[in-house]
């Protein structure tokens, strides 16, 4: 009798201590600080539903993992004092070296007058907006009713986290998501320049930024957790603050074609812009280059592009690139439950807000925003040789863009 207690004692305690192994040991980026709260995070009950799931009903496993990592929380409760010290050092301009950032330049001017918005009411306002229409019935959208763990492990590829402030961001291309993944890195030390984390979000070269391994990322979960890998998410979507940036839909397409379209860009012309000039201009035998083809006049115009995005040839054979995916395709924001979301249009005073709730504006500050930034009140011109059915179906296309976080409605572009 003695031997068989003995036995299933063993048995429990190998079975613990393999699920050590795997969260913590396995997790390279401080999984350890799981729990960390930040001054932002909301407290949620334990009937509070969170990203679509109602906490009382998860599996025993859940539970016992929530414990574990609260338990240890309280042995590693601060984030380092060194770090929190720290205040951002260094160059006072970017090292420019992109093409992109080179044409646009940056913009170094203050903005303090303009810090007259109250956030909180902005804040407040942004989310009942969002979760009314996620939970209007009649306002339906592609992928609105699944729930968390119906979305594809590849579909969480833009939730960056971070570990050591409990945060999580959701990337959108076009929406300063360059410099706010360089503020990722900067408080997750991510990245290392010659053996010392980076402090100042604008010394990291941009290529280090956009390459995938520098962030840790929910589609990167399954191969680091297995089978837990999903209660993983769901314990840091209810635990972290998430965070996203949006803008107006049609102000990013446009952004979007700037960037990729009017500047010599050798992927994306090979990927999109030879097959966009085939298809709907009529060309044949193109160079294999982008500077050829921008020497010899050869360019993507803005109606190949909207042409492109409404042809419905295109998501048969891959779906849209992140520059110009919906955001609610990006970000599910309707299956999880975002306590902040920012705007491009703006920036600065959102930013600033959030890095202060965050508690870390003493370590950085948000990089200055470009200058020339694609503007609302160009609409009107791009959008003037573009017939009327293609705006009319492109709304249509970006309706839920437009819808969920409370960008109007262009009548002007929609109306003869």
């Amino acid at each position: 009798m003695t031997k068989a207690r003995l036995l299933r004692l063993s048995v429990v305690l190998v079975s613990i201590f393999m699920i050590l192994l795997i969260i913590v040991y396995w997790d390279n980026v401080g999984t350890a600080h799981f729990y960390l709260h930040t001054s932002f995070s909301r407290p949620h009950s334990p009937g509070a539903i969170t990203a679509g799931e109602d906490w009382e009903a998860v599996p025993d496993v859940d539970e016992f993992l929530a414990k574990l990592l609260s338990s240890s929380l309280r042995q590693n409760s601060s984030i380092p004092r060194k770090t929190e010290q720290l205040l951002v050092q260094g160059s006072n301009k970017p090292v420019v070296s992109n093409l992109e950032e080179n044409v646009r330049g940056y913009d170094w001017s203050t903005h303090k007058d303009r810090n007259s918005l109250d956030q909180e009411k902005l804040q407040v306002e942004r989310q009942r907006t969002l979760r009314e229409f996620c939970a209007n019935s009649s306002f339906t959208f592609p992928t609105k009713e699944r729930s968390f763990d119906d979305i594809p492990n590849y579909e969480l590829n833009h939730l960056i986290v971070d570990d050591r402030h409990g945060v999580i961001y959701c990337y959108v291309p076009k929406v300063a998501c360059t410099n706010w993944k360089r503020v990722m890195i900067v408080l997750s030390e991510s990245l290392l320049d010659q053996g010392v984390p980076y402090r100042n979000p604008l010394d990291i070269p941009r290529e280090h930024v956009h390459n995938t391994s520098t962030h840790l990322t929910f589609n990167k979960f399954w191969r680091r957790y297995g089978k837990f890998s999903r209660h993983l998410m769901k314990i840091k979507l209810k635990k972290y603050t998430k965070f996203l940036f949006v803008r107006d839909p049609f102000v990013r397409l446009i952004s979007a074609f700037r960037s990729k379209f009017e500047l010599e860009n050798e992927e994306f012309y090979r990927r999109f812009a030879v097959p966009m000039l085939k298809l709907y201009s009529n060309h044949t035998n193109l160079p294999t280059s982008v500077s050829e083809a921008f020497g010899a006049g050869l360019k993507v115009s803005f109606s190949d592009f909207i042409q492109y995005l409404l042809d419905p040839r295109t998501e048969k054979i891959t779906p849209f690139n992140e520059h110009w995916r919906q955001v609610y395709r990006l970000c599910h924001p309707c299956q999880i439950d975002y306590d902040f979301i920012g705007k491009l249009e703006t920036l600065d005073e959102d930013a600033a807000y959030l890095l202060q709730l965050l508690k870390v504006d003493r370590l950085l500050r948000f990089p200055p925003s470009y200058r020339n930034r694609t503007a609302s009140s160009w609409e009107d011109n791009w959008f003037a040789k573009i017939p009327l059915a293609w705006r009319q179906q492109l709304y249509k296309l970006y309706e839920a863009d437009f819808v969920l976080f409370g960008y109007p409605k262009p009548e002007n572009l929609l109306k003869d």
